[in-house]
């Protein structure tokens, strides 16, 4: 059962920078080529969107919100994903989630918070 966990939210403030990582675990990303593996964040009272997303083949699409600001890299040897965040604004602040797709199949992590205040 494939499974994946975040790490790396906090506070921060306006224009400051976060990393957010997620490893996977019941797969091995290195031997894998059709997955996809992405950030999406929900704020409250606000729907679940797409951050960014990369493919096994390294392909990385971004939220037009995040662009310039937000990099998506994976690391196969650690089976880790991570979000680079610079110049973060309040309006990024959310509940960040790991999302791993495999054969149509989404697994989720648990979030981790990220809140962008003064």
């Amino acid at each position: 059962q494939v499974q994946v966990v975040e790490s790396g939210g906090g506070l921060v403030q306006p224009g400051g920078s976060l990393r957010l990582s997620c490893v996977a675990s019941g797969t091995i990303l290195r031997i894998l080529k059709s997955y996809v593996m992405g950030w999406h964040r929900q704020a409250p009272g606000n729907q679940r969107e797409m951050v960014a997303t990369i493919t096994g083949g390294g392909i990385a699409n971004y939220a037009n919100s995040v662009k310039s600001r937000f990099t998506i890299s994976k690391d196969n040897a650690k089976n880790t994903v991570s979000l680079q965040m610079t110049n973060l604004e309040p309006g990024d602040t959310a509940v960040y989630y790991c999302n791993f797709r495999l054969n149509s199949i989404d697994t989720w992590g648990q979030g981790t918070q990220v809140t962008v205040s003064s």
